[in-house]
C-alpha cells in the first residue's frame, strides 16, 4: 500500500525541520543553537519539533538511523559460499569505490565532524550508536549460525566486524577533516581495508560461511 497524504505530509514536515536544524548547527554549532530557534525558523511550535525528534541530538543525527543495522545487513545478505567477514569487507569496498556519502566520503563531511567534536552529547550519542551496531551484528550472527547462548564466538567475531567498519569510518573522518578530497581518501581507504583483512585471523574470516549449495 502506498504512502497516504497524511503520512507524506508528516514525513515532509519532519524532513523540513531536520534540514533547517542541520543548517543552523553547521553555521552556529550544536551547543549554541536551541530547539526554540529551530522551531521559529521552521514556523512550528517547540512541541511539534519534539513530537518528531525526542532530543536535540536526534535532529543532527537524523540521517544516521540506518547506520546501526548496516553491518548486520551485510552479514544477512552474504552470498553463497561467503563468510560474514568476507561479506562485510566486500560491501565496504563497494561503498568506498563508489565514494559513498554513507561513509563520509562527501563534501561538507568535515563540517559535520567539527560540529560533533564541539558537542560532548553528540559524541556520547555516536558512541551509543556504535554499541548498537555491535549488538545488531552479534544478534545477527547468533541467528544466522544458530549459536547457543553460551557460545562466545558471535560476540568475538561481532566485535571484529564492528571494528572493521569503525576503523574505516574513523580513518575517512580523520582524512576528510584534514581537508583532503573524497576521491583521494577513497583510494587510501581501499588500501586500509586490504591491511585490515590481512590482520584478521582465519577463524574470523571463515566464520558464518554460507553454504555454497
Amino acid at each position: 500500500m502506498g504512502e497516504g497524504l497524511r503520512e507524506r505530509k508528516k514525513r515532509q514536515a519532519r524532513q523540513h525541520i531536520s534540514d533547517l536544524a542541520t543548517g543552523l548547527f553547521l553555521e552556529h554549532g550544536f551547543v549554541t543553537v536551541t530547539v526554540a530557534e529551530i522551531a521559529e525558523l521552521a514556523d512550528v511550535s517547540v512541541n511539534t519539533v519534539y513530537n518528531y525528534f525526542p532530543a536535540k541530538e536526534d535532529l543532527f543525527l537524523d540521517r544516521m538511523k540506518g547506520v546501526t543495522q548496516r553491518v548486520a545487513r551485510f552479514v544477512r545478505a552474504r552470498d553463497k559460499g561467503e563468510s560474514a567477514a568476507e561479506a562485510v569487507l566486500r560491501e565496504l569496498r563497494a561503498l568506498v569505490v563508489a565514494v559513498s556519502p554513507e561513509l563520509g566520503l562527501m563534501d561538507g563531511f568535515a563540517d559535520f565532524m567539527r560540529v560533533v567534536e564541539e558537542a560532548p552529547t553528540l559524541q556520547a550519542r555516536l558512541s551509543r550508536l556504535q554499541q548498537e551496531v555491535l549488538e545488531a551484528v552479534v544478534a545477527t550472527l547468533r541467528e544466522e549460525t544458530g549459536a547457543p547462548a553460551g557460545d562466545p564466538l558471535p560476540d568475538l567475531v561481532g566485535g571484529q566486524l564492528t571494528w572493521i567498519e569503525g576503523a574505516l569510518v574513523a580513518h575517512i573522518s580523520q582524512e576528510m577533516l584534514a581537508g583532503r578530497k573524497a576521491v583521494e581518501v577513497s583510494r587510501d581507504a581501499l588500501a586500509l581495508l586490504d591491511e585490515i583483512e590481512e590482520l584478521l585471523g582465519e577463524k574470523v574470516l571463515n566464520y558464518a560461511r554460507r553454504a555454497a549449495e
